[in-house]
């Protein structure tokens, strides 16, 4: 590959190993995967990913993308790296209720717009996420058991697929492969651009409880506690319960040196009088933190406080059934305050149910299979370390499998929950089946293939 090749086709930047900005242009949030392109093409338009992925066929290159790093899995070693970021439009439709964006934006930025007509969209726990690469993992909103999926809300999707010609696909055009995106991620092409339905939410009562344990005992009454209030909740309050547990060094604030905590955050689609009686329950356990009032639905995001900045973790997830007593008793193992030593596992358990479970207006690859709880377990992860934080998530998962339901979301494949066999269980088998043979029609030569992949049905394991 000559220096001049790709970037004689685009009119943005291409960059090469040795470049200035090549290493910043492949790193991302998520600095535990590490990419190796041949090449980083910083497309400027639509027409740019599609010259990219053009010359990266004709190469025999595979073909990587990516916009914030949040979601990266597989190194993108040899591969040609679109780097999507300054694929920036925006604009909202108050009439339609609607918004377009283009695949460099973050969640933040579509809040922001959209709150200018009274208008929200169904967005994670951070602002900083990347919007296209939550929307076609699916996207676990706050507010998941009121409204669903994110990808429930998408209108219509431009994706540049292997052959490297643009498509917009909806409902009426390509429908096929509108369903397999949403769920699929970047196994069927690059997405450039979506069409989202807005929601008419100002404001959103919510917020953290924190309390602070200090033996076992008192982790497993709290966690109980919060486990039977969230099944007597009505679908427009949802809640997550995570548990931590912090090393006693002098990096950390003081507040949290050595400390244990069982964290409840909520978020509830109604009033706020009725989300304060809801939540009086909680109250009652004597946290030590209560952040819960109303705010503006700009501010949904800060409820869960997110890393801003890149982090070095090793994520896990999985899908659980309803947990009882037993499970209590494993889950506050992992926080015991009595325990010396690492690792120091953060564990959060998102409670599913509502609309979650309900089959969305506008298909979709993605589903919970009926699963009660999502876990997302994130492990600090120094280079040094990593083996070993690996193998402590390993265990984890292990002494959790009673009621692990076997099932994923496909927006959080991550670390070793990237393999063929993982990544088939994070849909139904009729879906993965469809899958399969989608990406035979669209991508039989695995252009993309950068990703918690799915091989066409030729090559899949039937």
């Amino acid at each position: 590959m000559t220096n001049s090749a790709v970037g004689a086709l685009i009119q943005g930047r291409t960059l090469y190993p040795g470049d200035e900005g090549f290493e910043e242009a492949c790193s991302g949030w998520l600095l535990t995967v590490e990419h190796r392109p041949a090449a980083v093409v910083v497309a400027a338009d639509a027409d740019d990913v599609a010259a990219a992925v053009r010359f990266a066929a004709e190469a025999g290159r595979p073909v990587a993308v990516q916009s914030t790093g949040h979601g990266k899995s597989v190194p993108a070693d040899g591969a040609v790296f679109i780097a999507t970021g300054e694929l920036r439009e925006l604009s909202v439709d108050p009439r339609a209720g609607t918004a377009r964006i283009g695949a460099g934006l973050r969640w933040g930025e579509v809040l922001t717009a959209a709150a200018e007509h009274g208008l929200a969209p169904l967005c994670g726990s951070s602002g900083q996420v990347g919007v296209m690469g939550y929307l076609t993992g699916g996207g676990l909103p706050l507010a998941g058991r009121t409204y669903g999926f994110a990808a429930d809300y998408v209108r219509s999707l431009d994706i540049v697929t292997a052959d490297g010609l643009l498509r917009t696909v909806s409902p009426t055009q390509e429908p096929d492969l509108f369903w397999a995106v949403r769920g699929g991620k970047s196994n069927f092409g690059v997405v450039v651009a979506a069409e989202i339905e807005l929601l008419p939410l100002r404001t959103v009562y919510g917020g953290e409880l924190s309390y602070p344990v200090e033996d076992r005992r008192h982790a497993a009454h709290v966690l109980g506690s919060y486990l039977a209030w969230a099944k007597e909740q009505p679908e427009e309050m949802s809640s997550s319960v995570t548990l931590l547990r912090f090393p006693d060094v002098p990096q950390l604030p003081e507040e949290f040196r050595g400390r244990s905590f069982v964290q409840v955050r909520v978020v509830y689609m109604g009033d706020e009088e009725q989300g304060a009686r809801l939540v009086e329950p909680l109250r009652a356990l004597g946290p030590e933190k209560d952040t819960c009032d109303a705010r503006p639905y700009t501010q949904i995001t800060e409820i869960y406080q997110d890393p801003k900045n890149p982090v070095m973790a090793h994520l896990r997830s999985a899908l659980l059934h309803e947990l009882d007593d037993e499970a209590v008793e494993e889950l506050v193992s992992f926080i015991d305050p009595s325990k010396p030593g690492g690792p120091f596992p953060g564990i959060e358990l998102r409670h599913l149910g509502g609309a979650l479970n309900r089959p969305p207006g506008r298909p979709h690859a993605v589903s919970t299979q009926g699963a009660a709880f999502h876990l997302w377990m994130r492990m600090p992860a120094p280079a040094e370390q990593a083996d070993a934080v690996r193998k402590a998530a390993d265990e984890a998962l292990e002494r959790l499998r009673r009621w692990d339901t076997g099932a994923a979301l496909p927006g959080f494949l991550f670390d070793h929950d990237s393999a063929p066999e993982r990544v088939r269980r994070a849909y139904t088998e009729a879906d993965y089946r469809r899958l399969a043979a989608l990406k035979a029609t669209y991508d039989a030569d695995r252009l993309f293939r950068i990703n918690h992949n799915i091989p066409p049905s030729s090559a899949s394991t039937d």
